[in-house]
This record gives structure tokens, C-alpha cells and sequence, in this order.
């Protein structure tokens, strides 16, 4: 399984609602609203990098969400 963790800038005061919405999203193992250049870090997994695509997609889709950048966890194997 891949691993990616999502950088999530937000519009003002939408951080806690966003991250509440992303958690329930399939592939969302984790989201978090955090103090930062960032408001909300989600950890998302997929059968491959590849099956990122529609969980990002999901999440941008997200009223309030100003902006992603997706980390890919490096392979531990």
C-alpha cells in the first residue's frame, strides 16, 4: 500500500470543519487541523501512487479548500 500525506490551506475559520468532512472521506486514514502555514494534514493510502488521484480529487472538491500539495511517503521495503 502507498502512503501520501495532504497539505490543506483553507479559507479563514474552516480548518476543524474541513478536517471533520476529509476524515470521512474513503483512503483517509487521518486529518488533523494543525497551527501553520497548513491548516489541515491528512495521511490518505491507496493501492499505489496512482490511486491517489481520486482521493485528492475528493478532497479538492471540498467547499473552503484553497489549495493541496500531496507528500508521497517514501518506501520503507
Amino acid at each position: 500500500m502507498a502512503q501520501a500525506f495532504i497539505l490543506i490551506q483553507t479559507e479563514v475559520g474552516k480548518a476543524t470543519v474541513i478536517a471533520d468532512q476529509i476524515r470521512q472521506l474513503p483512503g483517509v486514514l487521518t486529518a488533523e487541523d494543525v497551527l501553520g502555514p497548513y491548516d489541515v494534514v491528512a495521511r490518505i493510502e491507496a493501492g499505489n501512487g496512482a490511486g491517489f488521484t481520486p482521493i485528492v480529487k475528493g478532497i479538492q472538491q471540498l467547499a473552503g479548500i484553497t489549495r493541496t500539495l500531496t507528500c508521497e511517503v517514501a518506501s520503507t521495503a
